[in-house]
C-alpha cells in the first residue's frame, strides 16, 4: 500500500509542473494505457466548451514532444486536419495556419500561435488563436486555446502521461449543424490521442 501511495504522490507532483492556471488536477484513476479518459471542464464563459483528455502512451516525453511539434506532418495523422502552413517558426515559437476538414464538405480555417516549453523531463506545447482579418466568420472559428502536457510516468520513464486540454468555440453554428461543436472538441479528443499513440508506434 505504501508503494502505491508513493507512486501516486510522485505522479501528482509531476503532473503539477508548469500547468496553466485553468488546468485541473489529474486523478490517478483516470490514467490508463488502454483508453483515453475525457472530462468536461466547467468555465465561467458560456461560449464554447472545454475538455481535458488524458492517457498513458508507451513512448518517452522527448519523442511525443517532437511529434506534436512536427506541424507539417499533422495532415498525415491528426484527425480532421486537412492542411497546415507554417507562417513562422523559431526558438520554440511558431505561427501555423490550420485547415480543419469537417463532414458534409464543411471546413474551418484559422491561425494558431504555438509555444513549446521544456522543464526538466517534462514538455508542454500550448496554443492560442491569432485573429485573421482576411477570414469571414463563417469560414473560421471564434476562439480556441489549450495545451499538450507530457510528463514521464514515475515508475517508467519510457512511458509518458499525456494530457490534452482544449477550449473551442466554433462561433455561430447554423441550425442543424450543432455537431460541429462536439466534433471540434469532445468527440475528436480520443481520436487525437489515439492518433498520437499510433504515430509513436511507427518505426
Amino acid at each position: 500500500m505504501g508503494g502505491v501511495l508513493a507512486t501516486t504522490a510522485a505522479l501528482t507532483a509531476a503532473l503539477a509542473w508548469a500547468a496553466p492556471a485553468q488546468a485541473q488536477s489529474i486523478a490517478a484513476e483516470r490514467l490508463s494505457e488502454d483508453r483515453v479518459d475525457v472530462a468536461e471542464v466547467q468555465r465561467a464563459s458560456p461560449a464554447g466548451k472545454t475538455y481535458d483528455a488524458v492517457t498513458i502512451i508507451a513512448a518517452p516525453v522527448a519523442e511525443l514532444c517532437a511529434i506534436v511539434q512536427d506541424y507539417g506532418a499533422y495532415p498525415a495523422f491528426m484527425p480532421n486536419t486537412a492542411g497546415t502552413t507554417i507562417v513562422s517558426s523559431e526558438d520554440g515559437h511558431a505561427v501555423i495556419d490550420m485547415t480543419l476538414s469537417l463532414p458534409l464538405g464543411k471546413s474551418k480555417r484559422y491561425r494558431l500561435q504555438l509555444d513549446a516549453k521544456r522543464g526538466g523531463d517534462n514538455c508542454q506545447l500550448s496554443w492560442k488563436l491569432v485573429a485573421r482579418a482576411d477570414l469571414a466568420p463563417a469560414d473560421t472559428i471564434a476562439d480556441t486555446s489549450g495545451y499538450w502536457m507530457f510528463t514521464p510516468l514515475p515508475a517508467n520513464h519510457g512511458k509518458s502521461v499525456v494530457e490534452y486540454y482544449v477550449y473551442a468555440d466554433p462561433g455561430p453554428v447554423p441550425f442543424g449543424l450543432g455537431w460541429i461543436v462536439d466534433i471540434m472538441s469532445k468527440k475528436s479528443l480520443p481520436d487525437t490521442l489515439e492518433a498520437l499513440r499510433g504515430r509513436a508506434r511507427k518505426p
